[in-house]
């Protein structure tokens, strides 16, 4: 490195454009940007090597990257750090300038030569972090290099500029710019020579040996070609981006102003030419600077903008007192011209009698002015009364404000006096016991030196905590940057998961409808579709995780322990049931983002739970899974707080360990039969057979009128699945069945529940007229399917997701839902339903229809929109009607019971001929 600056070029070596070494250096010119470079010392190695090792460091706007290598001259680096997701700590208890960045791979410990060295590489390497992350992407320079220089700087620089203005002002108010040290960093830094270190291997990199080889080489050759360069990031030319390196050869000199020959001129030495090359470099650097004088230049544009919005204001006030005192005139003018016109009204009247008109008219006039002076002169008595109780007021405070002036002197006396005193102390101080002259003196000294150190370390730790609270800043911001991209990122895999479902979907249902084509014909074609069948059935999404982004497949269970592709033995139904969980799945996702999302947000921020239209709407949309047992426990007790008393579900399931019930046997056997999709039902090793046991039990002693009714275990069991408690769950029975649903719902007789199927099919006839009179024509009796629905709330007919946001309006507005729902899905399904031509297919479809619904949101939208008007009171009204009706029959039918019991008593039991009674042949066996 000596060498290099000592040796001058040769005469036929190319100098530089004269245009570098006139021009001013790089850290004080306005156009050139600066460049982040300089000496620091970093601590590494390995064994006796290891320690502070002086390194060149050089920052890379365009990869976020802090290249270092040996000496500013090297031509390759030795390593990088990578500052876009870097954080910067300086401790104070370290050495003075000691400062580390921290990446997630490493950790790197560096020392300036100053602390104010320190703080400048700080605050710049926050600002080329921030730089990075703010700037948009880069376009691509191996498409169109030149382009891509050109647009950049032009499309983005004043946005980028102004932005990082306003981060640096935010900075400055944790930090104070510290100013930038003069000969130790940027250019004039690779100027001088580097550091000396004790020992020259202990300064050698043996990691990246290689390395330190190719730039010794490199150095003896520019030693003996008298062309230095200073380096810089690895640029594409460099041999780290395996390509040749080519060095750049500098541009003969050009004649001068005066017309000197270029001969006459002085020989640039090796530091002018390295001054040349080094701006030559820092006008390729693509970075956005903060420059003083810039400020400035901005701060006089904001005075000025200020004193126009001076200026604006007042003539804006000018302009509306001017416009008030022309509404003045007009008015005076007004009035004259009225006064004027009467006035000729009056001489040109022909007649005393229309003169006395208008003398009347005027008369009439000036009483209403009378009227309006005694209006006035009435609020001008009441403004003067408010002008004296206001005086009155303003008397009081001034006695108050003269009062506080009189305690303010007081205590200004006071303060006057002990000031006196502690300046007697201070020139007479008190007789104390005398001490020894160099005792006093070293403890005097000894407790300045600690003050000293006091302060020093207070200055330290503020710096310390200054800076740490702009780092925080920083990376906060950071922080919420890439929290935005990931999020917008999780949206979009969201969306092309879903549309990747819909063409999964799309495609098993091309093979189906293929299948249904082809029908039983055997040959190759049927084989291999039978082929592609089964292999989309065993397919699943998670093999097609690329490049370690794992997505969602479709999982065997939902959150609830539904299956969510049914087992079927007919291979028509596994795909069927295959293609529902891809539509269903498609949905989720694409409404997660859209819907959910901002759904759980207003449900979070909903406070206390009171009736209202806004919660109403929140429940017909569905409540999300974290809220919704908290939801539910509300709605429940809402309904059953006049029934409910404590230790009540306690003491019934003593009576059911004490007494066995007449319904135990029947409990026994639907326990089995309950959900036989859901995995917590199936499961030998689970609890919830014994909870529902316990909870059906507790209800029939409960309620001995109905005991237990076929279809209570599916609502206990919902209900267990999603409060996860017994006695909730057993009071949301107690409120389904004694409370919401009408009385004699789950009787013997089951009454209410065929008045119900009466009440729907009068409103599908209404709503649904064309869809009824297909089935009608088709002799379908929809009772056979519809009667379950109404019986367990939809509970085996719709899917978990659907179903729970049933039930979530269902716990609140009561029985009108269900009717909504059930007319809703055969609204949802009604084209299709009007395809089928043959009962037998209706029936077939009616089975398993409802689980081919999978927007809820659509569903929602045709029960509480497109089914309206549906009022309560015409419910109320068809139900009394069908029951009155239904009881009629049930007495009808009772009679025509009673009275064939009658005649079969009254006839004498007759025997055929030869036929012998079974006591007769009784009594013949025992002879």
């Amino acid at each position: 490195m000596a060498g290099a600056q000592e040796k001058p070029p040769q005469s036929g070596s190319s100098a530089p454009a004269a245009g570098g070494l006139e021009g001013p250096p790089p850290e004080e010119s306005g156009t050139v940007p600066k460049k982040l470079c300089g000496y620091l010392s970093k601590f590494g190695g390995k064994g006796p090597l290891r320690g502070w090792k002086s390194r060149w460091f050089a920052y890379d706007e365009k990869t976020c990257h802090l290249y270092y290598s040996r000496t500013a001259q090297d031509a390759n680096p030795l390593d990088s750090i990578d500052v876009s997701g870097a954080v910067f700590d300086c401790r104070a208890d370290a050495e003075e300038g000691t400062f580390e960045i921290k990446t997630p791979g490493r950790r790197v410990t560096l020392k300036a030569a100053t602390k104010q060295v320190m703080l400048y590489w700080l605050q710049q390497l926050q600002m080329k972090r921030w730089e990075f992350h703010s700037s948009p992407p880069a376009p691509d320079a191996a498409l169109a290099p030149d382009a891509a220089l050109d647009a950049a700087p032009a499309g983005n620089g004043p946005a980028l500029h102004l932005e990082l203005e306003q981060e640096e002002a935010e900075l400055e108010e944790f930090l104070s710019p510290v100013k930038t040290p003069t000969g130790l960093v940027g250019m004039a830094a690779a100027l001088q020579p580097a550091p000396a270190m004790p020992l020259a291997l202990q300064n050698i990199s043996l990691k990246h040996l290689g390395t330190e080889i190719q730039n010794t080489m490199y150095n003896i050759r520019g030693n003996r070609q008298p062309q230095g360069t200073v380096h810089g990031p690895p640029r594409a030319d460099s041999p780290l981006s395996g390509e040749p390196q080519r060095q750049e050869q500098p541009s003969p000199p050009e004649p001068s102003a005066t017309g000197k020959d270029p001969a006459d001129s002085p020989k640039p030495t090796a530091k002018s030419f390295l001054t040349t090359n080094l701006i030559q470099k820092a006008k390729c650097q693509n970075s956005f600077p903060l420059f003083a004088e810039g400020l400035s230049r901005n701060r006089t544009a904001q005075e000025k903008a200020l004193a126009l919005e001076q200026q604006v204001l007042e003539l804006t006030k000018e302009l509306k007192s001017q416009k008030e005192l022309v509404r003045i005139l007009h008015k005076a003018l007004e009035a004259a011209q009225q006064e004027k016109r009467a006035s000729c009204a009056y001489l040109a009247a022909a007649e005393d009698k229309d003169r006395l008109e208008l003398v009347r008219h005027k008369v009439r006039q000036i009483t209403e002015l009378g009227r309006r002076v005694e209006a006035l002169e009435q609020e001008r008595e009441s403004l003067v009364q408010a002008v004296s109780l206001r005086e009155r007021q303003v008397q009081e405070l001034q006695q108050h404000v003269q009062l506080l002036m009189d305690k303010n002197q007081a205590k200004q006396q006071v303060i006057c006096m002990l000031s006196e005193k502690v300046t007697q102390d201070f020139v007479q101080p008190p007789q104390q016991p005398p001490v020894l002259p160099d005792a006093a003196d070293r403890n005097f000294l000894s407790q300045q030196e600690k003050m000293e150190h006091l302060k020093d370390d207070m200055e330290a730790y503020r710096t310390q905590n200054h800076f740490l609270n702009s780092e925080i800043h920083q990376v906060t911001k950071i922080w919420r940057k890439v929290a935005e991209r990931e999020k917008a990122l999780l949206m979009k895999c969201a969306y092309l998961q879903a549309k990747n479902c819909q063409v999964e979907s799309k495609y098993l249902t091309g093979l189906r409808r293929l299948q249904e084509a082809m029908g039983n014909e055997a040959h190759e074609s049927s084989e291999l579709l039978r082929e592609l069948i089964q292999e989309a059935l065993q397919w699943e999404a998670s093999e097609t995780s690329v490049d370690g982004v794992e997505l969602s497949p479709i999982s065997e269970y939902d959150e609830y322990g539904f299956l969510t592709v049914p087992s079927y033995e007919v291979e028509d139904l596994q795909l069927l049931a295959k293609i529902q969980a891809l539509e269903v799945c498609s949905h989720h996702l694409l409404a997660h983002e859209a819907v959910e999302r901002p759904l759980r947000e207003r449900w979070a921020a909903l406070g206390e739970l009171t009736p209202s239209v806004e919660l109403k709407q929140l429940l017909r949309a569905g409540v999300s899974r974290e809220h919704r047992p908290r939801v539910w426990r509300w709605l429940i007790r809402l309904r059953v707080q006049h029934l409910q008393t404590p230790g009540r579900y306690q003491e019934l399931l003593g009576r059911s360990q004490a007494c066995r019930h007449p319904a135990a046997r029947q409990i026994e056997l639907d326990l089995n039969r309950t959900f036989p999709n859901n995995k917590h039902f199936t499961c030998p090793t689970s609890s919830f057979p014994d909870k529902l046991r316990r909870v059906l039990l507790a209800f029939s002693w409960q309620n001995p009128s109905i005991g237990y009714c076929q279809g209570l275990n599916r609502l206990a069991a919902i209900a267990l699945l999603v409060l996860d408690e017994e006695e909730s769950a057993f009071w949301c029975l107690v409120a389904i069945v004694e409370t919401i649903m009408p009385p004699d719902y789950y009787s013997k007789t089951l009454i209410a529940s065929q008045v119900d199927q009466r009440v729907l099919q009068d409103l599908l006839l209404e709503k649904l007229p064309k869809l009824m009179a297909h089935l009608g024509q088709h002799r379908v009796d929809l009772s056979f399917i519809t009667f379950n629905w109404f019986l367990v709330v939809f509970a085996d007919s719709l899917i978990s997701s659907i179903l729970l946001q049933v039930w979530d309006a269902f716990l609140y507005e009561g029985t009108k839902v269900v009717f909504r729902y059930a007319l809703a899905i055969f609204k949802y399904n009604e084209e299709e339903i009007l395809r089928l031509r043959d009962s037998l297919e209706i029936y077939q479809y009616l089975r398993f229809f409802t689980k081919t619904i999978c927007n809820s949101r659509k569903l929602m939208v045709i029960a509480f929109h497109d089914m309206n008007p549906f009022p309560m009171k015409q419910l109320r009204q068809l139900r009394a009607a069908y029951r009155e009706r239904l009881e009629a029959e049930l007495r009808e039918l009772e009679q025509f019971k009673a009275q064939y019991l009658e005649t079969r008593a009254s006839m004498a039991p007759v025997l055929p001929e030869g036929c012998t009674s079974e006591d007769e042949g009784e009594g013949e066996e025992e002879a």
